[in-house]
C-alpha cells in the first residue's frame, strides 16, 4: 500500500492541464451499454474508478480498451449478462449508473446496492422511483436492486428528495428515458455539468434531449442509439481544477490552469476572490495568485451552481490559516467532516456545529502523521500538509487515486514536495517534538 510524504512550506508555481472529469466519464461509459457500435471517448482520466467500471463492464461482456491514442473504446456487442456483482459495485458508488442502461438494453437489471466513500447516508430511492415511473417493476432482494420492464414508457418523473437533487439518479433515468416509448419530463433534475455532458453525449448518439443544465429535462424516446463517428471529448474535471487552485492559494503560490471550463467554477472562484486571491479568467484558462494572507470566508456547499460538496473539505483546509473566523457548511452531505480530526492533528482550531464547522485561523500548522478517510478528504489533507511546517505522512491514499490522476506528479511539476512511497509502518513515523517539558511529562506519567 502506498502513502504520501509531504514536505510543507513550499509555494506552488507553474502551469498545468486539467484532466477529464471522473464524474462525467463514468456515466458516459455506463451509457455505452445502450449504444450500437464502438463508442470512443477522449480525455478519460486514468483513475482507479475508471478501471473499476471498466472491469465491471467487461464482466458484463462489453469490450473496453484503452487505445494507443489514449482514447477509451467501448463496444457492447458481446453483452452477455445484466448482473452487476457486489464485489465491484461495493467499491464505487458510481457503479450503480449501469442500472438504467442495463434495464433499457436488456429489459432486466440486477445491480448490487452501491458502496463508495463513507461520507454519510446516500440512498438510491430516487433512482428506483424514477425507473418505476418509466414503467419498471423495481424491488430490492438480498442487497440487490432487481428491475424489469418489457418496454419502458415515457412519463413525468420527479427526482427531488430530502437532500435535493440526485446526479447519478438523473443520469440513470436520463439513459432509460432516451430509449423509452414516448416523451419523458424529468422534474427536479440535477443541473450539474456532468449531467449536461451525459445528455450531450446521448444527443451525439441520436437521442432527443432538451433542457439539460436546468431543473427540467425533456426527453423524446428513440428506438436506438448509435456511436458517433468521432470520439466524444469528456469535459474537464471541475473538482480537480478547484483542488489545484485551492492548493496554490493555500501555499501562497501562483498557478495557471489550461483546458478548464471556468463557467463550471463560478461559485468556487467567488470564494477564492473573497479569500483574497487574484484571478485572471479566460475562455478555457484560469490564473490565480495567492494573497499575502488568506481572508476568512463563509462557505455553503450545495448543488450546482453553488460550491460543490466535493470541494468543501479542500476549502476547509485552506481556511485553517485564514486571518479570522470562517464557517463552512455542507447542505448536501451534513456528515462529510471526517477530515476535521486529521486537520486538528496539524494544529487547526475548529469545532463542529451540526452540518457546519467553525474555523478559527491559526498562524501555523505543523506536520503530523495523517490518515485519509475518503476521496476529497484525502485532497484536503494533501493541501493542509503542504501548508504545514516540516513533514507530514498521509496514509490510505488509495482513496485519492479513485478521483485524481497522478496528483502527486502534477503537484511536483509545479514545486510541491509530495512523494509517493510504500507504506512501511514504523513506531515513530515522524520525529517527536523537541520541547523538554513534553518529554518530562511523559516520564512522570510512565513513572
Amino acid at each position: 500500500m502506498d502513502m504520501f510524504v509531504v514536505q510543507g512550506g513550499t509555494p506552488l508555481s507553474g502551469s498545468l492541464q486539467v484532466s477529464g472529469a471522473k464524474n462525467a466519464c463514468l456515466p458516459i461509459m455506463a451509457a455505452a451499454l445502450v449504444i450500437q457500435g464502438t463508442t470512443r471517448l477522449e480525455r478519460v482520466p486514468d483513475l482507479v474508478d475508471v478501471r473499476t467500471l471498466s472491469l465491471l463492464l467487461r464482466n458484463l461482456g462489453v469490450a473496453v480498451d484503452r487505445e494507443a491514442t489514449g482514447d477509451l473504446a467501448l463496444d457492447p456487442a458481446g453483452l452477455h449478462s445484466n448482473i452487476a456483482d457486489y464485489d465491484l459495485v461495493r467499491t464505487m458508488r458510481a457503479s450503480v449508473c449501469v442500472l438504467g442502461p442495463l434495464l433499457a438494453r436488456t429489459g432486466r437489471a440486477c445491480v448490487s446496492l452501491p458502496g463508495g466513500c463513507n461520507i454519510g447516508f446516500r440512498p438510491i430511492d430516487l433512482h428506483l422511483k424514477g425507473l418505476s415511473a418509466l414503467g419498471a417493476d423495481v424491488r430490492i432482494e438480498r442487497g440487490y436492486v432487481l428491475a424489469e420492464a418489457k418496454r419502458l414508457r415515457g412519463a413525468r418523473v420527479h427526482l427531488a428528495g430530502p437532500q435535493g437533487t440526485t446526479v447519478t439518479g438523473t443520469c440513470n433515468v436520463l439513459v432509460a428515458a432516451a430509449l423509452a416509448e414516448g416523451t419523458s419530463v424529468i422534474e427536479a433534475a440535477a443541473s450539474e455539468p456532468e449531467v449536461v455532458d451525459l445528455a450531450n453525449f446521448l444527443n451525439a448518439c441520436g437521442a432527443q434531449i432538451r433542457g439539460q443544465g436546468t431543473s427540467e429535462i425533456e426527453v423524446d424516446g428513440v428506438d436506438s442509439l448509435r456511436a458517433p463517428s468521432k470520439p466524444y471529448t469528456v469535459i474537464p474535471d471541475r473538482i480537480e481544477a478547484a483542488t489545484l487552485l485551492i492548493a496554490a492559494a493555500a501555499t501562497g503560490g501562483e498557478i495557471q490552469l489550461q483546458d478548464v471550463q471556468p463557467r463550471h467554477l463560478h461559485a468556487v472562484l467567488h470564494i477564492l476572490r473573497e479569500a483574497g486571491c487574484r484571478l485572471d479568467v479566460g475562455d478555457s484558462s484560469i490564473s490565480l495568485t495567492a494573497p499575502a494572507e488568506i481572508h476568512p470566508v463563509d462557505v455553503v456547499a450545495q448543488p450546482f451552481p453553488a460550491v460543490p460538496t466535493d470541494v468543501q473539505a479542500q476549502l476547509t483546509a485552506l481556511l485553517t490559516k485564514a486571518r479570522g473566523t470562517s464557517i463552512v457548511r455542507d447542505d448536501v452531505f451534513p456528515d462529510r467532516f471526517l477530515h476535521l480530526p486529521e486537520l486538528s492533528r496539524l494544529g487547526a482550531d475548529m469545532r463542529r456545529e451540526g452540518n457546519a464547522v467553525v474555523i478559527r485561523g491559526v498562524q501555523r500548522l505543523s506536520g503530523a502523521p495523517l490518515m485519509a478517510s475518503d476521496l476529497r478528504a484525502s485532497a484536503a489533507l494533501v493541501i493542509a500538509a503542504m501548508m504545514a511546517e516540516q513533514e507530514s505522512t498521509i496514509r490510505r491514499i488509495y482513496h485519492l487515486d479513485r478521483g485524481y490522476e497522478r496528483l502527486e506528479a502534477k503537484l511536483s511539476a509545479i514545486g510541491g514536495l509530495v512523494n509517493r512511497v510504500k507504506d512501511e509502518p514504523t513506531h515513530l513515523p515522524i520525529s517527536l517534538p523537541s520541547d523538554p517539558a513534553i518529554h518530562a511529562g511523559s516520564e512522570r506519567k510512565s513513572a
